[in-house]
């Protein structure tokens, strides 16, 4: 009896198949691991909310409505020019007129940007970190 290899001719013909598929496998997660590394960045350097509390409390005495008329708005006592050069124009006029969430994410956007030097006595008080 002879053994004939059936598969011989079809693993002949199949490595290019194979390349292409690990080709076009490796591209997509080539594009898309800078994707998952912007994802996990922005999670990753979210200050908890208590330690924006902290921060508030230091600069506004907590209170994230606050306009004291020196040219520093809300609880994280932002410049007009901040506010509006990271975007907090979309949520209101001025800080103080945002609610805190909002507040907390321009906030998050200037510490990404400045780092806690944005708040230079405060943040340390606060324990915020980049």
């Amino acid at each position: 009896m002879t053994f004939r290899n059936e598969t011989a001719t079809a693993t002949t013909a199949t490595p290019k198949r194979r390349n292409r598929a690990r080709m076009a496998l490796m591209a997509g997660a080539l594009t898309a691991l800078p994707v998952a590394g912007l994802v996990t960045a922005n999670a990753a350097s979210a200050a908890p909310a208590t330690v924006w509390d902290k921060v508030a409390q230091c600069e506004a005495t907590g209170n994230w409505a606050v306009n004291s008329g020196n040219g520093f708005y809300g609880g994280l006592q932002f410049t007009s020019s901040t506010w509006a050069a990271f975007g907090g124009t979309a949520y209101a006029p001025q800080a103080h007129q945002a609610t805190k969430a909002q507040q907390i994410t321009i906030g998050e956007k200037v510490l990404a940007a400045q780092g806690p030097g944005a708040w230079p006595v405060c943040s340390v008080k606060a324990g915020l970190t980049k």
